[in-house]
């Protein structure tokens, strides 16, 4: 099982999701929901964290239930919606148990995402929908220097996929926690891998250069 690496920022993180960064945050779910629209039926949040985006699915209609290996951040998610603590490659679900699943601002935090990605179209049902909402993986990341928001000046960083501390930004999560990089062809090949078929793709930003990528994958009957 991997190490949870969000336990000794736990607090911090919860204060972040919903404070800090709320209109990011807001930003994140209006992205969630025209991707995902409404249930019903069971959507896995994969890495839930704090469970931020329960809210949200619930409005939407679903009936949310998170997974994630932090326990530290599982202590806040308990409060929003049915938990259980797991690695994402490993669910402690039956194949075909739910219509949909989601996984919002995580991918980075996971050495095998797509293990994970393979993981989570296991437990769809045949026909179901999976959401990915992340950062954009051409403009954000330990290679990315987006202190300017007209212009990202990228470097030769983006090839590797290691993880690292490495941040333009010295007081986000990720100065924290560190990621580990996947490029953007890694990440579509990993959701044909697990026999998922994107259906669309959504760019957003606050300026002119987006830092989210997400899209909506099917699984075929």
């Amino acid at each position: 099982m991997t190490t949870p690496l969000y336990d000794d920022i736990a607090d911090w993180y919860e204060e972040y999701a919903s404070e800090t960064s709320s209109v990011y945050m807001d930003r994140i779910r209006s992205v969630l929901a025209g991707l995902l629209g409404e249930g019903p039926g069971r959507c896995l949040d994969l890495c839930c964290g704090t469970g931020a985006h329960a809210a949200e699915l619930r409005r939407l209609g679903w009936t949310p239930v998170g997974v994630d290996l932090s326990g530290g951040q599982l202590r806040h998610a308990r409060s929003r919606l049915p938990v259980a603590r797991a690695d994402a490659t490993a669910l402690p679900l039956a194949t075909g148990a739910v219509p949909a699943a989601v996984c919002v601002l995580a991918h980075t935090d996971m050495p095998d995402y797509p293990a994970a990605l393979a993981e989570a179209a296991r437990v769809l049902a045949p026909g179901g929908r999976l959401v990915h909402v992340g950062v954009h993986p051409c403009y954000v990341g330990a290679f990315a220097d987006r202190s300017e928001p007209e212009r990202i000046v990228i470097d030769g960083g983006y090839a590797s996929r290691e993880h690292t501390l490495r941040s333009w930004n010295s007081v986000g999560v990720r100065a924290r926690v560190g990621a580990w990089h996947l490029p953007l062809a890694d990440l579509l090949n990993a959701v044909a891998a697990a026999g998922l078929v994107v259906t669309r793709v959504v760019e957003s930003g606050s300026g002119p250069v987006p830092d989210v990528l997400a899209l909506e994958a099917t699984k075929p009957h």
